[in-house]
């Protein structure tokens, strides 16, 4: 008899082995599905910002998208130039190319994102290099920087 509940108690325990496993399989999963769909969504964040401020020249977009600090960094006499700037500068030719770089503070969390847009325009080369980063509910910009070439 004892021998039974002794093969009884080491299957209930490989049970809740075999569950552990499986819970810790399903968060792993979870995290790095997460993941990539972050690192999906950064990458498309950007290109869609970069549209929008090159080719749309859309100065509300750049206004809801901001974070805070970018706010107090670029005050809106600074914002309305840069995106005078960008219509003199007409629409760069098409596609436009961009390094993606998205890294994770946390390795799954805390998502940042540096983008660099190299835009042909007729007269000149252009780079346009965007930080940004998802600190709660959506993707915000924390920086822009425009840099000229020289003439051709």
């Amino acid at each position: 008899m004892k021998k039974n509940t002794k093969w009884k108690l080491s299957g209930e325990g490989l049970v809740v082995v075999i569950i552990l496993l499986a819970l810790i399989g399903g968060g792993l999963w979870y995290l790095y599905s997460t993941k990539a769909a972050t690192d999906r969504e950064a990458r498309e964040f950007a290109r869609e910002t970069v549209k929008r401020l090159m080719v749309d020249h859309d100065r509300q977009y750049l206004e809801t998208r901001l974070g805070p600090q970018a706010k107090l960094d670029l005050p809106p006499s600074q914002r309305d130039y840069m995106i005078q700037r960008f219509a003199q500068f007409g629409v760069p030719s098409q596609p436009i190319q961009i390094d993606e770089s998205v890294t994770f503070e946390s390795y799954f969390f805390e998502p940042r994102g540096i983008f660099t847009a190299h835009l042909n325009y007729p007269a000149q080369g252009a780079t346009l290099q965007l930080a940004t980063s998802h600190p709660v509910s959506r993707w915000q910009i924390d920086n822009v920087t425009f840099t000229t070439q020289t003439a051709r």
